[in-house]
């Protein structure tokens, strides 16, 4: 495996911690996490160490689930460890038993030790066969998520917004290195920079994560003044976020390394803005196309007409045909919103035959001649009068 296995995945089951089911999909992972790292984050329970450390157990748990690799190897140590051959079974580590370990009685299954080192790599015994002790990777930082809120138009034509957050940034005066400046943090000298040390279990040893350097692999002998050598402090950043046209209510614009700085000098992770469109008071949408609601005369609807209809760019003439029944929708080329990759949609346009609420006697006088020329009732399809 291209990542080391910790003594954790055999104790942790990440699947519980995120609340799913093992056959969980990516995505399914992905929303779980989100949901939760969301309602558990520091900034959410300012002062709440039992939400921080739940925040700390949902971020590894998908720290592992979220990488496909990481979740492959994950699921085979589990399994191992479920049928008692990891020595987490009765006993304790390296104990014998049925299934277990070579001589541990009738139907005991016997493995090739190599084969193990091969598939685990430094769990038992440091490093693969092949490969010297890998340094330890710093963690990514955290991802973040906010929220803005736009008009139609905006929407349509494009704007930039600014966005604040609040919360953990790289320190300005290390950079992230948790070193004070003019110094640079050491490799650990317990572990060597892989963040673990080989504990003795018995048959194998079992790396452990290294206490002296908290498993980042690297001392700093001299803490940053300003961070107190984590790395990063609580401060407010402002981004200019740029909103493309025709962006869709709900949409998603991923800030590539905004998020949270890691620890221990590792990646930042992403912000990710979501847009919120406020509804426009003529104007629906169904995808990349407009809607309206055209209200037409009766005369204009029975004898046909041309009329004016409203668009994002000024009004232009529609051709309403003899005969329209109210709710027949019309398509109007290119009056839609943008498209990402250029052009526009349509605008859909739905009559509706607006009958008046008040007559002067005239009109009453004329709509009943009409109605006693009408020679069949409308009804008559429906066998009723």
């Amino acid at each position: 495996m291209a990542d080391e296995v910790r003594r954790e995945w055999f104790e942790k089951d990440y699947y519980g911690v995120l609340g799913v089911p093992k056959n969980a999909s990516a995505s399914e992972i992905k929303k779980a996490y989100r949901k939760l790292a969301q309602q558990f984050h520091p900034d959410a329970n300012p002062g709440n160490a039992e939400a921080e450390d739940r925040f700390k157990e949902i971020s590894a748990a998908y720290d592992v689930l979220g990488d496909e690799e990481q979740r492959k190897s994950y699921d085979q140590v589990r399994e191992m460890g479920a049928s008692g051959f990891g020595g987490f079974g009765p006993g304790g580590a390296g104990a014998a038993g049925p299934g277990g370990w070579p001589g541990g009685g009738s139907g005991a299954q016997y493995v090739n030790v190599d084969d193990i080192g091969d598939l685990f790599g430094g769990l038992f015994g440091g490093a693969a066969r092949g490969g010297g002790p890998a340094r330890a990777r710093p963690q990514r930082g955290a991802d973040l998520e906010t929220d803005v809120r736009i008009s139609f138009d905006e929407a349509m034509r494009g704007t930039t917004v600014p966005v604040r957050i609040s919360g953990p940034a790289v320190c300005q005066t290390c950079h992230g290195s948790g070193a004070a400046p003019g110094t640079s943090p050491i490799i650990c000298p317990e572990c060597g920079g892989t963040g673990e040390i080989a504990v003795n279990q018995g048959f194998f040893s079992m790396a452990q994560p290294c206490r002296r350097c908290r498993a980042t692999g690297r001392i700093i002998e001299t803490p940053c003044p300003t961070c107190k050598g984590g790395g990063s402090v609580r401060r407010t950043r402002t981004f200019q976020v740029k909103v493309p046209g025709g962006v869709k209510n709900g949409a998603r614009i991923k800030l590539a390394g905004r998020g949270e700085p890691g620890p221990a000098g590792g990646q930042p992770g992403d912000l990710f803005v979501r847009v919120n469109v406020a509804a426009h008071e003529l104007f629906g949408r169904r995808g990349d196309n407009l809607t309206i609601t055209l209200p037409v005369s009766f005369p204009e609807a029975a004898l046909g007409a041309k009329v004016q209809v409203p668009t994002l760019n000024g009004a232009v003439t529609l051709k309403v045909p003899a005969g329209t029944p109210s709710g027949k929708t019309f398509r109007i080329k290119g009056k839609g919103a943008p498209k990402a990759k250029g052009g526009h949609g349509d605008l859909l346009v739905t009559t509706k035959v607006d009958v008046p609420g008040k007559l002067s006697k005239e009109q009453k006088q004329l709509l009943r001649q009409l109605q006693d020329q009408q020679m069949d009732s409308p009804r008559k399809p429906l066998g009723v009068a």
